[in-house]
């Protein structure tokens, strides 16, 4: 490994690092800047903690040293205004001993002193890319200088529903340009992209999932989804120590699961795209300086969110992927520390279980001795492993052994219950999304939420369990009226934790 002083960067850089205790390059920063310096275009899969903030930000620093012309020379585009400031910060650390001017552009704010600082003039320019492009529309941003291009996160501005935004960006740059190309994940869709953006790219894949999670000690809940809130009491009144970073699937869920934990006497705070930048300051202020030990987050809010020693995460909604799962528990176990994740995982949750397991050639610890398991036939459910062959729609069961005396998904109809993902009609359940037509009817097992194309959305509710709000897998938030089949449960404000307060 080479040391940053052998990769050739710039004394005044090499002195800042010194100053912010950087001994040694990371495997990222050591491909990187190597080839950033070299003109190489680059393109990296590398997931947060890696170090790519650094990697992409110092052979910019180091081009531009004693760069005396005017104009916008480097843009880094990154998904939230989170992640957008923490790259900011550390740029101002790298660069303390050059004259390079830099600003930070994202949304949810006024625009008025980033039009001042735009107006003063500067060398790099980080932004969102919704905020870059309404000032670039009102004439405050000049792109045409720009010779260094970074996408940061570029997977996840997918998601957001970035593309056509960043496509726009990158030809409003100068057409003789360096690209540098960062995923936490690369999907087609994300590889297609860089493969337009970049020129005969250098690559880099920074370790395999199955080694990026190793310092991470990981554990499967498997419990019914009507009582994760009591689990996710009595986890915390059971672990008093250590911050905690807490996983939903939706807004309004970490808003729910906010406001609860807040009435358990639990110091929570909530981060997500609907606070204002204030708000979301403030969470992750309090959260970093240990004001505030539960931080509860979506996926899209938390990138960007740098804590060091954060010894615990808690996938309280299973992710979509097992991509966001990596990453999600990324978050913890970081620099050589150890850490934990824990994952609830429900009776609509057997798909992303394996798919997790598959994706991390790792078969994970599975805790069901806790007075919340599923009952054996549901449990036996969950951990049946899938078996070659079976589709994800029109065969009787996915991909899992048989329909009979098990729960059918994808044609409808058939076991004892029925997903009915791939059509047909429901079942007495209420969980999971319904997307054939006809009528749904709870099983008073707990609330969940179904789709009924021809009726709209419509949501059922039990009499078991708290006032969840059900998702695609369950255990999720959702808004929405909802509507029962139990009349014990209509126009009942229920309690959000059914578990016994702290």
């Amino acid at each position: 490994m080479k040391s940053f002083e052998e990769l050739g960067l710039d004394t005044s850089i090499l002195k800042a690092l010194k100053d912010a205790g950087y001994e040694n390059p990371t495997p990222v920063q050591e491909g990187t800047i190597e080839w950033a310096i070299e003109g190489h275009d680059v393109l990296g899969c590398a997931q947060t903690g890696t170090g790519k903030t650094a990697a992409f930000t110092l052979p910019i620093l180091h081009c531009l040293a004693n760069r005396q012309d005017k104009g916008i020379k480097a843009l880094v585009l990154a998904p939230t205004r989170e992640l957008a400031m923490q790259i900011g910060s550390s740029l101002r650390d790298y660069s303390k001993y050059m004259r390079v001017r830099h600003t930070v552009i994202y949304g949810g704010v006024s625009a008025y002193e980033q039009i001042k600082n735009l107006r003063r003039g500067v060398d790099v320019l980080i932004a969102t890319p919704g905020r870059l492009l309404d000032l670039h529309n009102q004439g405050h941003v000049n792109l045409s200088k720009v010779e260094f291009l970074v996408l940061d996160e570029a997977d996840r501005m997918l998601d957001m529903g970035f593309i056509h935004d960043i496509k726009t960006i990158e030809s409003l740059c100068a057409e003789k340009k360096q690209t540098l190309f960062f995923s936490a994940t690369m999907p087609p869709d994300v590889r297609k992209l860089a493969m337009g953006i970049l020129n005969d790219p250098k690559q880099l894949d920074i370790a395999p999932a199955e080694q990026r999670v190793d310092s991470i000690e990981q554990e499967m809940v498997i419990l019914r989804r009507d009582r994760k809130r009591a689990m996710l009491t009595q986890w915390l009144d059971e672990n008093t120590e250590g911050q905690v970073l807490i996983f939903t699937k939706t807004k309004r869920g970490a808003d729910r699961v906010e406001e609860d934990l807040q009435e358990q006497g639990y110091r929570a705070v909530a981060i997500h795209g609907d606070k204002s930048q204030g708000a979301r300051t403030r969470a992750l202020g309090d959260f970093k300086r240990n004001k505030s030990r539960i931080l509860v987050a979506t996926d899209v809010a938390s990138r960007g969110i740098d804590v060091d020693q954060l010894p615990f995460v808690i996938n309280f909604d299973m992710p979509e992927n097992a991509e966001t799962y990596v990453h999600r528990i990324g978050r913890t176990g970081r620099a050589g520390a150890k850490g934990k994740a824990i994952s609830f995982c429900c009776e609509d949750d057997r798909d992303i279980l394996h798919e997790i397991e598959k994706h991390l050639n790792l078969e994970i610890n599975k805790n069901t001795e806790h007075p919340f398991v599923l009952s054996e036939r549901d449990l036996a459910d969950v951990l049946e492993k899938p078996t070659r062959g079976g589709g994800r729609s029109g065969g009787p069961s996915r991909g899992y052994k048989g329909n009979s005396g098990r729960r059918g998904f994808g044609g409808g109809g058939g076991g004892r219950r029925n997903d009915s993902r791939g059509g047909g009609s429901r079942g007495n359940d209420s969980r999971g999304e319904y997307r054939g037509g006809g009528e749904t009817r709870s099983d008073n097992r707990g609330e969940g939420r179904t789709e009924n194309r021809s009726e709209g959305r419509s949501e059922t509710s039990g009499n078991r369990g708290g006032s969840g709000y059900g998702s695609s897998r369950g255990g999720g938030y959702g808004g929405g009226k909802s509507k029962s089949s139990s009349s014990s449960s209509s126009g009942v404000k229920k309690k959000f934790f059914s578990g016994a307060k702290k």
